[in-house]
């Protein structure tokens, strides 16, 4: 089930005062950031998710982030942008440097997770690499078995994943429930698998270095 946006706003959101930070994010990382927050005892900081399924109209994230980021940016001493550029082609980078305010590096979540580093040295052999993260472990039926159409159509399995070869799950952290779903997911789509452990990558390195 996919949250709304009342259930990705996190609850008693402090009056505007010096060093307050909102993390605008992708509500794909609501589950990462609140665990990092909690982890490391970033209490000056809050957390404000837009909808995850904006990633399927890409197109519409820039818009989306501005609107948050006007109605926020007077209760906030920073604003930061939790996205990576997240099939934009760049528009919303060019959105965030027009208002002023930071957003993480890279492509992608898949990238950032990784490193993005580590992620460009190795992008060039993995072009048949078909990436989940947890958040798309625990989501993969509705972000990708049921807008692909794949629950009522499984005979375009091979037509959409016909050139991929593997499946690689970027763990966050260590589930084995989840390694069993992104197996199954896997074998569902006709590709063998890899488990890769991240972690939080790059976001918690940028997260630190804001706090």
């Amino acid at each position: 089930m996919i949250p709304d946006d009342h259930q990705l706003v996190e609850e008693g959101l402090a009056p505007a005062r010096q060093g307050r930070i909102l993390l605008l994010a992708c509500g794909a990382l609501a589950h990462e950031i609140l665990a990092l927050k909690r982890a490391n005892g970033w209490d000056h900081m809050d957390l404000h998710c837009l909808p995850a399924n904006l990633h399927l109209w890409p197109d519409r994230i820039p818009a989306a982030v501005e609107a948050a980021v006007k109605a926020a940016r007077d209760r906030y001493e920073t604003v930061f942008v939790v996205y990576a550029d997240c099939g934009t082609g760049g528009l919303l980078q060019a959105k965030c440097a027009e208002l002023g305010v930071e957003m993480v590096a890279g492509p992608h979540c898949y990238s950032f997770f990784e490193g993005n580093a580590v992620f460009a040295a190795h992008a060039e052999d993995e072009i048949t690499a078909f990436y989940l993260t947890d958040f798309l472990v625990r989501q993969f039926d509705a972000f990708v078995w049921k807008p692909m159409g794949l629950d009522r159509h499984p005979e375009l399995r091979d037509m959409l994943f016909g050139n991929y070869e593997k499946l690689v799950y970027q763990a966050q952290t260590n589930d084995p429930a989840l390694d069993a779903k992104a197996r199954d997911a896997a074998r569902r789509l006709g590709l063998s698998y890899e488990r890769r452990f991240t972690g939080y990558g790059d976001l918690e390195t940028e997260l630190q270095r804001l706090s």
